[in-house]
């Protein structure tokens, strides 16, 4: 049994063959997914695929590359949305500084907004990071995020950091990257970081991971995460399912079916 707890189920790229795609993640052992939603338009379908699988959660959050599109009634709106019992997580948000729509700045202001928003409805965050390390941790230390904890979406750092957020009341989720042959930090972190601190995830549609690199990612795929994890450390892949599910059920508050 698995948990993929970051899946985008709601992009264009599974339009036509949802269901279907679902059925494939069933079939590869996959029993729960938390489909994330990031704007405007991604939060509503996040909602409705959700509301129709018994086994999909769903996350909202406003991404940092469009932090300079959120205004005070999207906040608003992620609030009263955050009071479904569908909805186990705030995010994605943090600081995304490889493109540059919105100001590091505005960014930084868009994040702070939402930590604060997730310790006021007492809900844990999903935190986006692209080349802004130092400052995602910095953000987190003084807005004390780890009141209500959270996740290190599709973790590349070092092994150092890692333990900081750890520290911080923050799961470390591994993704597609450490099957890659030349992704070194993923690696030492899937052999350093204890297994009751790591959760799996795809990501999908992006970042599939080895054999499938450059095709679009499915959930089916985080299987091929967990084995890679199980061999790094030296343990079963059972043990790694069974526990990375378990630390994600207990994460998002979810009893287990």
């Amino acid at each position: 049994m698995l948990f993929d707890t970051h899946v985008h189920l709601n992009a264009d790229q599974f339009e036509e063959d949802l269901e279907e795609t679902i059925e494939r993640a069933q079939e590869a052992g996959v029993q729960y997914m938390t489909v994330v939603g990031f704007d405007r338009k991604t939060i509503p379908k996040a909602m409705e695929i959700a509301e129709r699988y018994e086994n999909i959660y769903a996350a909202v959050g406003w991404h940092p590359v469009d932090a300079i599109d959120m205004t005070d009634e999207d906040l608003q709106w992620i609030e009263e949305l955050s009071q479904h019992p569908k909805v186990v997580a705030i995010g994605e948000m943090g600081l995304d500084y490889h493109w540059d729509k919105s100001p590091k700045d505005v960014q930084k202001e868009v994040f702070r907004k939402q930590i604060r928003l997730a310790k006021k409805v007492k809900m844990p965050i999903i935190i986006h990071n692209r080349e802004a390390t130092d400052d995602i941790v910095e953000v987190l230390k003084e807005e004390n995020a780890a009141e209500v904890g959270g996740i290190m979406h599709c973790y590349s750092g070092p092994v150092e950091i890692a333990q900081e957020c750890i520290d911080m009341n923050f799961m470390i989720s591994l993704g597609g990257p450490v099957t890659f042959k030349n992704a070194k930090l993923p690696k030492e972190v899937a052999k350093a970081v204890d297994l009751k601190h790591l959760l799996v995830e795809t990501d999908c549609p992006f970042l599939a991971p080895h054999p499938n690199r450059g095709k679009r990612n499915e959930p089916a795929y985080v299987k091929l995460v967990a084995e890679q994890i199980a061999e790094l450390k030296g343990i079963s892949y059972e043990e790694v399912s069974e526990t990375t599910t378990s630390n994600a059920l207990e994460f998002f508050g979810i009893q287990s079916q």
